[in-house]
């Protein structure tokens, strides 16, 4: 989560909070980081960096041949508004939404059992910065709305997770903290995430059939690193001596195909890398590194002879807390050079000149090329490991379990590890919050590993106290982080943060997937994840038909942020570091051992009986906000075409000749994208003459094909679109092309009417 809510949060106290978010979200205040589609020809298979791996495991045994579960993928458009609504992730009230670099989807999954229909999960992938409570919420209701056929869909077995995206239009969340800089709660914006969402689930509910699964790792060893080792290197050494890296390296995958022509329909990969290759000058939408290994890998596997023409691929989140795609390290931008102190991200005692530098950081392009390598890392490995899943890998068999509940963790007791009982806290985030990471820098004077007494102004302690001030039982609580912001208790004019969070597992046969509501680091993630598999594996010693086999382990894999937002988890050892994980680690020192335990102790729900009674309490519901939340992001009044000219107008056209690597820029009359967001459409297209008849080559779901459009004049309501192609040296056949734009203009009565706008004729040699 941002930085700047910080500053945002401090205005607010300053000025009074219910007269003041609007103006708070005006101000000028620092990043923060919370929270070329191209041919790619190169042999994946053959790049040092992905290795794929044999996974330990089960063999089938010929009882196993055949489906053994009903499959479905679906896919579906949620980009919301492109422009004039603050981009969500950098929490930077600057960095508002100026264009369309790739659109965003929601990526569903589906598996079930062949005899019982009520049997199944969804795991949804969206390309958004979380998940929510609100939209997970919106997400339910909208299927039950679909009717009984969809009746085995519900609170158990949905889980709803984002790619941790910070180039996603914000605005949609259900707690205040992050609406502060969005302007509040945009319905536009929310409901274009939950509907696709929905139509995503529908479309693969639709496509479901008999079919396999298949499961395997590789390890990318080029697409992350670890921005706060300082802390990492706080977990015993014995532990990480277990461990090659400093973050994880292992990317698994779950492939999914049809029984009746072989064909593959799509995989669902876990990796841990922040979605912060765009950077917080960015203002263009996109769905980040995943969102381009997933569109690359999708359009590979859809010309090649396996897949299917529908294929889906998910580039889910693993333990991403303290994990960067700024793989070259940070570094000092003040013209030193040098790289930034290791204890706390720091340049001559200040965050804002600490930067994370990507593998293209010398292009100026807000972080694009990077991006778009760093995505074609994940897509290069996730293509290699699946073509050793062709020949291998291990096959999925078993029941279909899920559980969901609720737990309130402002005062979760539970028996820790040593033995003592011990008890989270309402939520709150520490001093070093403020400070940022090497992603996204943070405000004033705050310093990353700040604990016990800040070493920020004592104005801070002033303006904190306004809001809300701890009581000494809740700083003994969160001890040694010192608290800035007391969220989990502020309730004026409702909820900032979640106190009530998900407790969440799926199971497929000997596949577990914890889902989690926080960013889980490196070392927090391992513990999860083994806890969880130490558990599993006993009980499926005693389960059949695992317990007639020779090897009973489990695999498990952690996906999230999702189903709601919690910020971080780190470990007790990181948290007494109070970086910015720690900081943001929002129930105090166990947060952790919370939901390992809430987890544990639920565990033998999956192994329960086929067609047994659902006992579980689903716990303390969490408060829905979407119909009491404030919204101070004006509507579109009206658009005019300029005097004398007409919507779509071309103001630039194109050159008689290109060659490849140039790029193709024109300028149209527009209208702006709110009046129609366009949804499994798009707002740009570039054509190809193809005998006699124009071929649609490119649209908004290409990287190489980049949408931005500006208010020329807010009083008379005008505006133009640019829009460019970058040819790129490969993936483009010569020939003859043209681009067209698709608006909608709205008039002073409020009437919606579409255009179009095409550009002359040009080669491209």
């Amino acid at each position: 989560m941002g930085r700047s809510h910080i500053a945002a949060a401090l205005g607010i106290a300053s000025f009074g909070l219910l007269i003041t978010v609007h103006l708070i979200s005006q101000l000028g205040l620092p990043n923060v980081g919370f929270f070329h589609f191209k041919h790619v020809s190169e042999d994946t298979a053959a790049s040092p960096n992905q290795i794929p791996l044999s996974f330990p495991g089960f063999q089938p045994d010929a009882s196993d041949e055949g489906p053994a579960h009903l499959l479905g993928v679906g896919k579906a458009d949620i980009t919301g508004p492109v422009v004039e609504i603050n981009l969500m992730g950098y929490a930077d009230p600057k960095q508002v939404g100026s264009g369309l670099r790739q659109r965003l989807y929601s990526r569903a999954f589906i598996v079930g059992s062949i005899d019982r229909p009520e049997e199944r999960i969804v795991y949804l992938v969206l390309d958004t910065q979380s998940g929510d409570t609100a939209v997970r919420y919106g997400i339910l209701e909208g299927l039950k709305e679909l009717g009984a056929e969809y009746r085995f869909y519900g609170r158990n077995n949905v889980a709803v997770t984002g790619t941790h995206s910070h180039s996603g239009p914000g605005a949609w969340l259900n707690y205040l903290l992050p609406q502060i800089t969005s302007k509040g709660f945009d319905r536009q914006s929310y409901r274009a995430i939950v509907d696709g969402a929905v139509l995503s689930i529908k479309r693969a509910h639709e496509s479901l059939a008999p079919g396999s699964l298949s499961i395997g790792e590789t390890q990318i060893k080029d697409a992350n690193i670890n921005r706060s080792p300082f802390a990492y290197l706080a977990n015993p050494e014995d532990e990480r001596k277990r461990y090659e890296h400093e973050v994880d390296k292992k990317m698994t995958m779950l492939k999914f195909q049809m029984a009746e022509d072989g064909k593959d329909i799509g995989v669902l990969t876990w990796f841990p890398v922040h979605g912060t290759s765009m950077l917080g000058n960015n203002t263009l939408i996109s769905g980040d590194n995943k969102g381009v290994a997933a569109i690359l890998l999708e359009k590979d596997m859809q010309s090649s002879v396996g897949g299917s023409k529908n294929f889906v691929a998910g580039f889910s989140q693993a333990n991403v807390g303290d994990t960067s795609p700024n793989v070259l390290g940070a570094y000092c931008e003040d013209g030193s050079g040098d790289k930034c102190n290791f204890e706390d991200s720091t340049c001559g005692g200040t965050s804002q000149p600490c930067h994370g530098r990507g593998p293209m950081f010398r292009q100026h392009d807000q972080g694009a090329a990077s991006c778009f390598e760093i995505g074609r890392r994940q897509y290069a490995g996730a293509r290699a490991l699946y073509q050793s899943l062709n020949t291998g890998g291990e096959v999925l068999h078993g029941p279909i379990r899920s559980f969901h509940t609720y737990r309130d963790f402002s005062n979760f007791t539970f028996q820790h590890p040593n033995g003592s009982v011990v008890t989270t806290c309402p939520a709150a985030l520490g001093y070093s919050f403020a400070a940022g990471t090497t992603d996204g820098p943070g405000a004033f004077d705050f310093t990353q590993n700040d604990t016990g007494t800040p070493d920020a102004s004592p104005v801070w302690a002033i303006v904190r106290n306004f809001l809300r001030e701890p009581s000494e039982a809740q700083k003994a609580c969160h001890d040694p982080k010192p608290i800035l912001l007391d969220v989990g208790e502020i309730e004026r004019p409702y909820l900032w943060t979640p106190n009530i969070v998900d407790i969440q597992i799926l199971r497929i046969g000997q596949l577990f997937i914890i889902v989690s509501p926080g960013e889980a680091t490196t070392m927090a993630g391992r513990r999860w994840k083994e806890a969880i598999a130490s558990s599993a594996s006993t009980l499926l010693s005693s389960s059949p038909p695992f317990s007639t086999r020779n090897d009973q382990s489990s695999i498990v894999v952690l996906g999230g942020p999702a189903n709601s937002y919690t910020h971080y988890i780190a470990t007790e050892e990181e948290y007494r570091i109070q970086r910015y994980e720690g900081a943001s680690t929002l129930y105090g020192p166990h947060t952790l051992n919370a939901y390992i335990n809430a987890t544990s102790f639920l565990l033998p729900y999956l192994f329960r009986p086929s067609g047994s009674p659902d006992p579980l309490d689903p716990g303390p519901e969490p408060p829905i906000h979407t119909n009491v939340s404030y919204n101070f992001n004006p509507s579109v009044r009206f658009d005019r075409a300029p005097f004398f000219k007409h919507f779509g107008q071309v103001l630039q056209d194109v050159s008689p000749t290109y060659r490849r690597a140039d790029t193709v820029r024109v300028r149209f009359v527009g209208a702006n994208p709110r009046n129609n967001l366009r949804l499994e459409g798009t707002f740009v297209a570039v054509e190809h003459l193809n005998n006699g008849a124009w071929i649609r080559v490119r649209e908004d779901s290409d990287w190489d094909l980049i949408y931005r459009w500006r208010r020329t004049n807010t009083v008379l309501g005008t505006s133009e679109v640019e829009v460019d192609w970058e040819t790129g040296e490969t993936g483009v056949e010569g020939g003859l092309y043209r681009m067209r734009y698709f608006g909608d203009a709205k008039s002073l009565g409020g009437d919606v009417e579409a255009f179009e706008g095409v550009t002359g004729i040009f080669r491209v040699d």
